[in-house]
């Protein structure tokens, strides 16, 4: 994700970092050369005069700004949402670390000095895991072996060989919870309002899982793809006799404009990805992690991530 203060002035024109310019550049500068050849034949293809108006690109200029403007408003709607489902993570996060510290009774207080053996530090640790694991599966990277601290070793070895790993860790919370109970660490009704939150946890994930495995229908993109090249490309065509040697400005304002939106949308309709616009999931883990390692005491507290070159990860 960019993280800057909006620039100003000249600035807008020079900045590349979080531009989609990098990715359309390629057919950007194909599409000017053409225009410019337009200009240069003034239309001609060889002994053929290609002859277009303004009035079929009027007309199919409008619709194509339009379905692309919904498209992206569908691929935020994906993107916006995959932000809320991760500060929910961070609220339930925070919500089961208190649950865990004020309702399971213990004679001493949770501290992660006592160690994995501590239900409480357990549970805790474990969140911290469970959404780590999370960002793993939704960016498809294995997972990292510095998770193993956080873990019992009996547990680490099963979690490997899970398919789904943050589910695997959601079942250990719940056999936990269960053992809190049936040792009298909790009444049952306050088990249930942990079980509210590992619930409620489990449902974001499994939403994040919704997004990342349904993307927006391939045909409506494909169709706006074809649409957006085809109109930019035969765009010098019909301006060529009504505005000459301007032909290859208005068209490298349009093409980028259209090329841009379009590759925008593409950027953003997978929002758990390491593109410069992607949610910063790195980021929000350690913030998770943070807040939890503090709620028990821990020594080794990270560091909240920075951007680098405005871009948090």
């Amino acid at each position: 994700m960019i993280v800057r203060d909006r620039p100003s002035g000249y600035k807008l024109f020079l900045l590349l970092r979080g531009s989609v310019l990098p990715r359309i550049l390629p057919t950007l500068i194909i599409n000017i050369v053409v225009a410019t050849l337009v200009t240069i034949s003034h239309g001609d293809l060889f002994d053929l005069k290609i002859t277009l108006t303004t009035i079929p690109f009027t007309l199919i200029g409008l619709p194509i700004a339009i379905f692309l403007g919904f498209r992206n408003n569908a691929a935020y709607d994906r993107f916006w949402e995959g932000r809320k489902l991760w500060g929910e993570l961070v609220l339930r996060s925070r919500n089961l670390s208190r649950q865990c510290l004020s309702l399971i009774d213990y004679p001493e207080a949770a501290l992660a000095k006592n160690g994995l053996g501590d239900i409480r530090v357990r549970m805790i640790y474990r969140a911290i895991a469970f959404t780590q694991a999370l960002r793993y599966l939704l960016r498809n990277q294995p997972t990292s072996l510095a998770m193993q601290q956080l873990l019992p070793e009996a547990e680490w070895r099963p979690l490997m060989a899970a398919s789904n790993k943050p589910d695997f860790l959601m079942r250990k919370m719940g056999m936990d919870l269960r053992l809190c109970v049936k040792e009298a660490r909790i009444d049952a009704c306050l088990a249930a309002s942990i079980d509210t939150t590992l619930s409620a946890m489990t449902g974001a994930a499994a939403s994040c899982e919704r997004i990342k495995n349904t993307p927006i229908p391939f045909s409506y993109t494909l169709l706006l793809h074809r649409t957006a090249y085809i109109y930019c490309f035969l765009l010098p065509f019909g301006l060529v006799d009504s505005i000459g040697f301007m032909t290859p400005f208005v068209v490298a304002i349009v093409a980028y404009t259209f090329f841009g939106l379009d590759a925008l949308g593409d950027e953003i309709e997978e929002p758990f990805g390491l593109e410069s616009n992607d949610l910063p999931l790195d980021a929000i883990c350690r913030a998770i992690e943070i807040d939890l390692r503090e709620s028990l005491e821990d020594e080794h507290v990270p560091e909240q991530l920075q951007a680098v070159n405005f871009c948090l990860t």
